[in-house]
């Protein structure tokens, strides 16, 4: 198993560093149910090994997940969540989020990582049990509500 970065976030903790995919096609995007903590549907993510770039992790996680390639990717956030914790314990974790643009769209689920893998579309993602980080995600891109605003 390689070597996750790390570093020390704003409150003390220590941070690993992560990627994460948004994967849209057709008006799909594409998650996986994840098999370890945190659990809820998810797109494809995981942590930046010492020595990678962002965009390295990015690509190489897109394909370990999903078995589909990368063509392009672009820098949606990057950004501090001290609240994000990971299968491997109490971690604040300094996210790159990444638009990914797919060759195809027939993937192989990596069942090391997911239970299941699909095509979801904005409407359906509503009802799914999300993974908190990407809840903050899908609200923050104005994908779904965020439910805790108060509409006046």
């Amino acid at each position: 198993m390689s070597e996750k970065a790390l570093g020390i976030a704003s409150n003390g903790k220590q941070m690993h560093y992560s990627v994460g995919a948004l994967i849209v096609k057709d008006g799909k995007y594409l998650l996986l149910d994840r098999r370890r903590k945190p659990y809820g549907f998810a797109g494809v993510a995981g942590h930046i090994e010492i020595g990678e770039t962002p965009v390295e992790a990015i690509e190489r996680k897109v394909k370990e997940e999903s078995n589909l390639d990368s063509v392009t990717c672009q820098i949606l956030f990057d950004e501090e969540v001290v609240w994000n914790e990971c299968s491997y314990g109490d971690f604040a974790h300094y996210w790159y989020l990444f638009k990914i643009n797919v060759d195809g769209t027939d993937f192989k689920l990596n069942e090391d990582e997911g239970k299941e893998m699909g095509w979801f579309t904005k409407e359906y993602i509503k009802r799914l049990n999300l993974e908190p980080v990407w809840r903050y995600w899908f609200e923050k891109l104005g994908i779904i509500k965020n439910e805790n605003i108060a509409v006046s």
